[in-house]
């Protein structure tokens, strides 16, 4: 019954990834900006397929990459810059941009933090509740920042084809505020799913 259950949901995670993955690529705004944004949910697609067996993921795990993969699809068909629904929040709020990039960058800390942690525990590198905490975040933080660097040889290689892609608009401490969201949403990650996750573990491992 559980092999059942792991299988539909299996399937279900792939038909929502596919499916969210075609809608993106039907006419994007910017067919460079949307190879650049879907590639790294292509590369961890690949990646969780070929580790399904050998290194399977808690569920909690897979519905947050899922998630961090839609947010990167969506971005992709529309630019960071021009998602229709934070346009409406910036002219709601009075805001001076669409921040959207900012929730991409946000759970480019959220999610990696909780991999980096699953991998930490389970592999048994790290000792200590506070060492795990403190070192997954600071894989979570070098991982956007190493993201701000393929943004930035993007676009030294691109030019200005690559403008929709950096997503600054106009503002000169984007890459400082970015990294900055990504620490947050890492330290919220922690706080808020700990408990839950090493629970899922535990049942993993059992």
């Amino acid at each position: 019954m559980q092999k059942n259950t792991h299988t539909i949901m299996q399937w279900m995670w792939i038909a929502i990834f596919t499916s969210v993955l075609t809608w993106s690529g039907i006419n994007p705004h910017d067919n460079f900006t949307w190879f650049l944004e879907v590639v790294p949910a292509l590369v961890g697609f690949v990646v969780l397929a070929i580790t399904r067996k050998s290194f399977p993921l808690t569920p909690l795990l897979y519905m947050l990459i899922l998630i961090h993969s839609i947010i990167l699809m969506v971005g992709g068909h529309y630019t960071y810059a021009e998602v229709p629904l934070f346009d409406w929040i910036r002219d709601a709020l009075n805001q001076s941009r669409n921040n959207y990039d900012k929730l991409g960058h946000f759970a480019q800390g959220f999610v990696p933090v909780m991999i980096a942690r699953e991998i930490f525990i389970r592999k048994k590198i790290i000792n200590g509740k506070v060492w795990l905490g403190f070192l997954s975040i600071c894989f979570a933080l070098a991982f956007s920042a190493f993201y701000e660097l393929i943004e930035w040889w993007v676009a030294l290689a691109s030019g200005e084809d690559a403008e929709a892609f950096l997503g600054t608009q106009g503002y000169i401490w984007d890459t400082q505020s970015d990294m900055a969201v990504a620490l947050i949403g890492a330290i919220i990650a922690i706080l808020a799913l700990s408990r839950w996750h090493d629970n899922l573990i535990i049942i993993k491992t059992d």
